[in-house]
């Protein structure tokens, strides 16, 4: 098992940015895909960014060029780099994990019932 704990949630203005942190506990070795995905309440869970163990990435093209994700395999680490924030990227960003193996894209990784999931960070961007 892992346990996630996301981190560095904030409120911005339009134009800047943010790091968002998740550090995961436990068995970490054995994680292939780790990613991110934001929610607004009462509406869909959206993927936003995902990596897989051998470092291949997927993102949601909303986010695409202003967003990165990256791990540092070193601290047990996921990051997400936002850049150039926009009012609709307001949310509660979740990090999530999965065992699993072939499935690490943000449209077609679901690890809604045998991933793991952090407590999520709020991200708030004003106009």
């Amino acid at each position: 098992q892992v346990q996630l704990v996301e981190s560095g949630g904030d409120s911005v203005q339009s134009g800047g940015s943010l790091r968002l942190s998740c550090a995961a506990y436990g068995d970490t070795y054995s994680i292939y895909c780790m990613g991110w995905f934001r929610q607004v309440l009462g509406q869909v869970r959206e993927g936003v960014a995902a990596i897989a163990s051998d470092g291949s990435t997927s993102y949601a093209d909303s986010v695409k060029g202003r967003f990165t994700i990256s791990q540092d395999n070193a601290k047990n680490t996921l990051y997400l780099q936002m850049n150039s924030l926009k009012p609709e990227d307001t949310a509660m960003y979740y990090c999530a994990a999965d065992y699993r193996t072939g499935r690490c894209g943000v449209t077609t990784w679901d690890p809604t019932l045998a991933g793991y999931w952090g407590q999520g960070t709020q991200v708030t961007v004003s106009s």
